[in-house]
């Protein structure tokens, strides 16, 4: 017989009391474990995750509900490393506690590595990566704006280059930590602001140094990349060294190996334009010179001609040849045209005596069928109206007798 004076506990009310006791715990509130994932399972109809995070000793059970688990950028797959942000809880049915985890990030090389390889292939096949959508970079710049750590290292080689590059562009630093837990909202502020203020700006650098991968995940974040993707202005990306892509820069509408390139790549040479504007300046100053000694030769040749030095003697004899020529073109006229004008007449001449008209006058007819000229008896049968043309007018007869025979005239 157990003796005491503690109360009998249902299996339910112990559970729930231990739960309640887990969750009201300030240590384990807000915990972060690291560890390997195992039997990683994903209900699709509900949306939540359930997990096992192990290590060489241990293990626990974990769970992330759909509202936490829309929120992740990768896709937990087992063996993967992760970093598990969550509190200790119960779960009543089974009497075994757990994780309920808030976030999941990937811990290591490895596990950060698959989860930008996910990242990288959902954002491609979005388009967010496509060379359609890139802006082109303005060749002269007037304002710039700089997103990086204010006290870093890269707004020194940007600023450096620019000033020596172009002086004359006007650089606007927004400030936001490029590493970190507060890099991505910082950074997600820094495009907010530029935005509101698009209009006066002509292009975005958005750099930072180099690091390790865990140092550059921020600029690895959906958020951040969907927030460059998005800038109305063209975007570079200058992020770590020249082996470093980020998913920044796939989006960005170009990209640059360091900070310092970028800033060359933003604003012209102003020196270099300075040393071309001389070379032009001196062709053309050659060029107008010669131009001015060939117009002065031709000015000194023009100046010997006759029609310079004595105009009216010029005028003169000029005067003379063209009244000569006038002459010369009339009796040429004159020789040519009277043959042609007697030969006229006598077309004329002839044309009138072989005129049908004339022929009439010596007393021949024309005699017409109905139809056409009557050219032979043979065309002509009794009966048929006859039209006979004479000189002072027309005869209509009728065929009374066709005779073949020849008739003297």
């Amino acid at each position: 017989m157990i003796r005491g004076r503690a109360a009998v506990l249902t299996v339910l009310q112990l559970n729930r009391f231990v739960r309640s006791t887990l969750e009201e715990n300030p240590r384990l509130r807000e915990v972060y474990v690291q560890g390997e994932l195992s039997n990683v399972v994903r209900h699709y109809s509900s949306g939540h995750i359930y997990f096992a995070l192990k290590d060489d000793a241990a293990a626990v059970r974990g769970v992330m509900f759909r509202s936490n688990a829309m929120r992740l950028q990768f896709e937990p797959e087992n063996g993967m490393m992760v970093l598990v942000r969550g509190f200790v809880t119960l779960y009543e049915r089974d009497g075994t506690y757990q994780i309920n985890a808030t976030d999941i990030q990937p811990s290591g090389i490895g596990a950060l590595q698959v989860a930008y390889e996910q990242l990288k292939r959902r954002l491609e096949a979005e388009g967010l990566f496509d060379s359609q959508y890139k802006q082109p970079i303005p060749s002269n710049p007037e304002r710039i704006a700089v997103i990086t750590s204010a006290g870093g290292a890269a707004l020194q080689d940007v600023i450096h280059v620019i000033t020596r590059r172009c002086p004359s562009v006007e650089l606007t630093v927004f400030p936001a930590a490029v590493q970190g837990k507060d890099s991505v909202p910082e950074l997600l502020a820094a495009f907010a602001a530029v935005r509101k203020l698009a209009d006066r700006f002509d292009t975005v650098i958005l750099c930072r140094g180099g690091g390790s991968m865990e140092d550059l995940m921020s600029f690895n974040d959906e958020r951040v990349v969907r927030a460059v993707f998005a800038c109305p202005i063209p975007v570079i990306s200058a992020v770590g060294h020249e082996v470093d892509f980020t998913l920044c820069d796939f989006a960005a509408d170009l990209r640059a190996p360091t900070p310092s390139a970028a800033a060359e790549l933003a604003v012209p040479d102003t020196m270099q334009l300075r040393r071309q504007l001389e070379q032009y300046s001196a062709w053309l100053r050659d060029h107008a010179y010669r131009m001015l000694d060939s117009c002065a030769g031709q000015l000194e040749q023009a100046k010997s001609r006759e029609v310079i030095k004595s105009p009216l003697k010029f005028w003169d004899m000029n005067r003379q040849r063209l009244e000569d020529l006038i002459h010369l073109l009339q009796k040429l006229s004159a020789e040519e045209l009277e043959p042609r004008r007697r030969q006229l007449a006598y077309l004329s001449v002839l044309m009138e005596e072989l005129s049908p008209v004339k022929t009439l006058g010596r007393g021949y007819s024309i005699t017409y069928t109905d139809r056409q000229l009557l050219r032979s008896v043979k065309e002509a049968a009794p009966g048929m109206k006859l039209k006979t043309v004479l000189p002072d007018g027309t005869v209509i007869s009728k065929v009374v007798a066709v005779n073949e025979k020849e008739t003297e005239i």
